[in-house]
């Protein structure tokens, strides 16, 4: 989604770890996101509660700017406006096309707070990072499975063919349940492609099918390209959006928690009662025409309240999965990754 840079890297060891977190990106971005894109706020009077921390800095796997909840408050001015009554006299926001460079400024601390998909959050903090859940934003994401044209037109049909999906986001986690379900997950080969080489690769013919994210999906099929699946067709299979924050922040923050999730909260309802003003800006935002964005977009996927059940639930299977595949490190209990309590 962006091309911000990072000040600096981590070692290369790390870095080859990190590009298994791949997540969902925007459909309008081909470089890495590598260079921090800041939004600052008007001087505040006031200094952050604690520890004097001054800036709030934001990284979100998305376009040009943050969509959902997140972007709408930082559009109608809702973040700037708390944020200064919570302390922060800045507010910066970086932009990534995908989990593994997020998770690497997380990782670096180069990060304070990171809105992205439930697959690359997860496997790193089954690493051991430290941070914690904050707020699910989004869930029952839709996932598709798209053939190329004139190709296969069901599961059976992939049989021996090359199938492409971005590694280690949502829709991957995806098609690996959904091969596993048609009981084909050894007779096709699966690859990793970025979403935004996938319409030109199923055009080429390079590969047979691409599994893809809610608005490429339908984008696509608007297109001509047949569509074998969706992970609306199956239970636990569709994805969630997630936002997480350090430990080490937190520590220094124990009440940003809830100040954040209010903010998210009245940013989430303000959207829903401007629908379609929301939905100009998200088109304009990703480059999608608005029909396709309302398809792939309903909002009743958005969430009102930080940790909605059913999400909870999406959440808690693509862990036990992540971990039975062993994409994720180690299991662990997802309570204790939510942020406490006394923090909410």
């Amino acid at each position: 989604m962006s091309k911000n840079k990072l000040p600096s890297r981590l070692s290369t060891s790390v870095a080859c770890v990190l590009l298994l977190l791949t997540t969902a990106c925007s459909q309008g971005e081909t470089k890495s996101a590598q260079s921090i894109d800041a939004n600052k706020a008007s001087n505040a009077s006031a200094v952050a509660a604690s520890n004097n921390i001054s800036t709030l800095r934001i990284g979100y796997v998305g376009s040009s700017e943050p969509t959902g909840p997140l972007g709408w408050a930082k559009k109608k001015g809702i973040l700037e406006r708390e944020l200064q009554k919570a302390g922060f006299k800045n507010v910066t926001f970086a932009r990534f096309p995908n989990g593994p460079d997020l998770n690497e400024a997380l990782v670096a601390g180069k990060l304070d707070v990171g809105s992205l998909g439930d697959t690359p959050a997860i496997v790193l903090r089954a690493r051991g990072v430290e941070t914690r859940l904050l707020r699910i934003t989004q869930f029952n994401t839709t996932a598709w499975l798209v053939a190329k044209k004139n190709g296969a037109r069901s599961l059976a049909e992939l049989k021996g063919q090359k199938i492409a999906t971005q590694k280690g986001s949502y829709m991957h986690r995806y098609l690996l349940g959904l091969l596993a379900e048609a009981k084909i997950a050894k007779d096709v080969k699966v690859v990793h492609l970025m979403t935004t080489e996938a319409k030109a690769a199923l055009e080429r013919g390079d590969v047979a099918a691409y599994a893809t994210s809610s608005d490429l999906g339908p984008f696509l099929k608007s297109q001509g390209f047949p569509v074998i699946d969706s992970s609306a067709n199956h239970k636990g299979l569709s994805g969630t959006s997630l936002v997480v924050a350090t430990e080490s922040f937190l520590a220094k923050q124990p009440d940003f928690p809830n100040k954040f999730n209010g903010i998210l909260t009245e940013a989430a309802k303000d959207l829903k009662a401007n629908s379609e003003e929301y939905y100009q800006y998200h088109a304009q935002i990703t480059k999608y025409p608005i029909d396709i964005i309302k398809v792939s977009l309903p909002l009743k996927q958005i969430s009102e309240e930080p940790l909605p059940a059913e999400g909870v639930k999406l959440v808690e299977g693509t862990k036990n999965f992540l971990v039975s595949q062993g994409l994720a490190k180690s299991n662990f209990k997802l309570s204790d990754w939510i942020v406490n309590k006394q923090q909410r």
